[in-house]
């Protein structure tokens, strides 16, 4: 079968179609429950190309089938797992996406409403489960106000997609009047700028107060005013750093104003809290089922230029979710 290979770990650039094996087994991560689904739609997030440069934290060494998220049909599924050949899919792969078939995980999968397309199925489970799980980790309650970084982005136009699920309001900080436009058709409620005076903005926009919950995707040099915007007894969820650089904190921010910071990984917190995978996929396929999810594809790429898909993420230019089309629909 054919899939984007990355034989070496020098960029975007590396990641070529190239015949390979079949998959066999089950995903490494799936505990021997081997989920084989004919892919028609890969998405990517900023791990791929992360990644083809090893700077992934949980990235692998080369070759790899690239692409970490997928949509299709399944061909085979293990006994117990709730899924049949037949059933349309998505879900996360974190590799293995790119390729005409790939081993998926049941936790890490749902169930696609007729309604969604696979373009829309591979933009579905990675953005909406990581912003779940970032909402309700910070105990979004109705009428809190949450302000999201990298609002256009996959996990911002997700977190934007929830705040009615959650009854909180949503503020965007978004690079340009683009992603601007992006934010407010996703569901935010209130846009600023990240080249403008933003923090003064959000202040203004709460009454001096500040908001109750950040979430950060981003990281970087606007942390610290992440910090700032919060209201005493705020709460910031660390998602990721898609800015390129970890920030460090001072604690006595945290300690004079009653702060909370977190930080979310699923994978992790199952270890620990058993059934918290469940959790989560349960929460998306119910709102994906009630027809309250609506996932933003911002590009599509055809399967040949994936490279030019991955490369768009390394340079930001991307907004919502880039979908490679492995089986064009239609």
């Amino acid at each position: 079968m054919q899939a984007i290979l990355v034989e070496e770990l020098t960029g975007p650039d590396a990641a070529k179609v190239t015949d390979v094996p079949e998959p066999e087994g089950a995903h490494p991560r799936a505990e021997s429950e081997r989920l084989l689904v004919e892919v028609h739609a890969a998405g990517l997030s900023f791990i791929d190309p992360l990644q083809t440069r090893g700077k992934y934290q949980g990235g692998i060494a080369p070759p790899y089938v690239a692409g970490s998220e997928l949509a299709g049909v399944v061909l085979e599924a293990p006994d117990g797992s709730g899924f049949a050949p037949g059933d349309r899919v998505g879900g996360i792969v974190w590799q293995g996406a790119l390729a005409e078939r790939a081993l998926a995980l049941p936790d890490y999968t749902v169930k696609l409403p007729d309604t969604m397309s696979f373009a829309e199925g591979a933009s579905l489970y990675m953005n909406y489960s990581t912003s779940w799980f970032a909402l309700h980790r910070a105990g979004v309650q109705p009428g809190e106000t949450f302000l999201v970084h990298g609002a256009a982005g996959g996990v911002g136009t997700a977190a934007l997609d929830l705040a009615s699920a959650f009854g909180a309001r949503a503020i965007a900080v978004v690079s340009s009047d683009e992603k601007a436009e992006v934010a407010r058709r996703c569901g935010a409620d209130e846009v600023v700028r990240s080249d403008g005076p933003w923090l003064d903005e959000v202040r203004a926009l709460t009454d001096g107060k500040g908001v109750h919950v950040v979430i950060d995707p981003v990281g970087g040099d606007r942390f610290t005013d992440s910090l700032r915007s919060l209201r005493i007894g705020g709460r910031l969820v660390v998602v990721g750093f898609t800015g390129g650089s970890i920030p460090e904190m001072k604690v006595n921010r945290l300690l004079l104003r009653n702060l909370t910071v977190t930080g979310i990984a699923m994978d992790v917190m199952e270890r620990e809290q058993p059934g918290t995978l469940r959790l989560v996929r349960d929460r998306v396929q119910g709102l994906a089922d009630e027809g309250r999810l609506r996932p933003l594809v911002g590009a599509r790429f055809p399967f040949a230029a994936s490279a030019d898909a991955l490369r768009s993420l390394e340079d930001r230019s991307a907004v919502g979710k880039v979908v490679v089309e492995v089986r064009p629909e239609g």
